[in-house]
């Protein structure tokens, strides 16, 4: 794969506008989605019961969501987990302020009225709604100092054009990552939170080698237009880039594919991430930089006061 692109000559550069027009759109439609549709927040952040039970053979989900409707618990939602055996039961805290174990008793009644196969008991976890409220707020929180500082960190390792074409770029790859689970009202939990911060630190690693190969460039090139070093430099990253990208998302597949209920958001996440990211490195980050004016003499190195009179015998 790697001398099939390695001599790639694409023009990455003249294909900017269509870029933007198509990340335009996608950032709209995300955006659309999170305001109207808004995020399926999982039990980690609006708080409340989760329990899962075992059945010996598979059960109909529409009869034990009638069972737990006719006990008095309307608003659980009821879901496989992992196998058609497996069940898992979120729901608010019920009103009259009962315990994990009289909660659990009423499940595990309601349940069993309407089946005959023997159900076991597999585990009950409970969020407090404050708890929930502070795992948003600080959830929002490390996303934006994670942002901060990696604008600090781009504007001194490079120079603050950069800065802002990477922050840019990993502001395009969060928007369209959330959207896609606000569109198809995918849950959102604390791992897809942890998803969404792997997917910056990715994004921003495959945009700092491009970046690094453009500053050198910028040195070395003695002809060619910004756009031009540009091209040439995403050119030369380019097999990195792919083959990266490529054997990431076959481990993240298989995680998608056979990982199970528990870490399928997480991969989901992490698969979108990837290819966006991957896009946006090439395509947003550099083309941002291009059109802020970068010039080589902002990339040239600055020279010592005096540096000259050290020459002089």
């Amino acid at each position: 794969m790697r001398n099939l692109i390695s001599d790639s000559k694409f023009d990455f550069m003249g294909k900017r506008k269509l870029a933007l027009i198509l990340s335009s759109v996608l950032i709209v439609i995300a955006l659309l989605a999170i305001v109207i549709r808004g995020l399926n927040l999982g039990v980690d952040f609006t708080g409340g019961y989760t329990i899962e039970v075992g059945y010996e053979t598979a059960p109909d989900l529409d009869v034990v969501r009638s069972s737990l409707t006719d006990a008095q618990l309307p608003d659980a939602i009821v879901q496989n987990f992992g196998t058609s055996t497996d069940v898992l039961i979120r729901m608010a805290p019920p009103e009259d302020g009962s315990n994990d174990a009289k909660l659990s008793d009423s499940v595990l009644a309601a349940l069993a009225s309407s089946s005959e196969s023997k159900i076991d008991l597999r585990r009950v976890e409970f969020v407090g709604p404050q708890v929930g409220e502070e795992l948003r707020e600080k959830g929002g929180l490390a996303v934006l100092t994670a942002l901060f500082f990696i604008v600090v960190y781009i504007w001194f390792r490079f120079e603050k054009k950069f800065s802002v074409g990477s922050v840019l770029a990993l502001v395009h790859d969060v928007v369209i990552t959330v959207g896609i689970f606000a569109l198809f009202q995918i849950e959102f939990d604390l791992t897809i939170l942890a998803a969404i911060l792997a997917v910056i630190g990715y994004s921003l690693n495959d945009t700092i080698v491009v970046f690094d190969r453009i500053r050198e460039n910028f040195r070395s090139m003695r002809r060619g237009s910004p756009a031009e070093v540009m091209n040439a430099s995403v050119n030369q990253t380019l097999s990195r880039t792919v083959i990266t990208s490529f054997t990431t998302l076959l481990v993240l597949s298989a995680l998608f594919l056979f990982g199970g209920k528990i870490i399928n958001g997480f991969a989901l996440a992490l698969i979108v991430g990837v290819i966006v990211g991957t896009y946006s490195s090439i395509f947003v980050a550099s083309t941002a930089v291009l059109a802020l004016g970068i010039t080589k003499e902002d990339l040239m190195p600055v020279e010592k006061e005096g540096a000259d009179l050290d020459h002089i015998p």
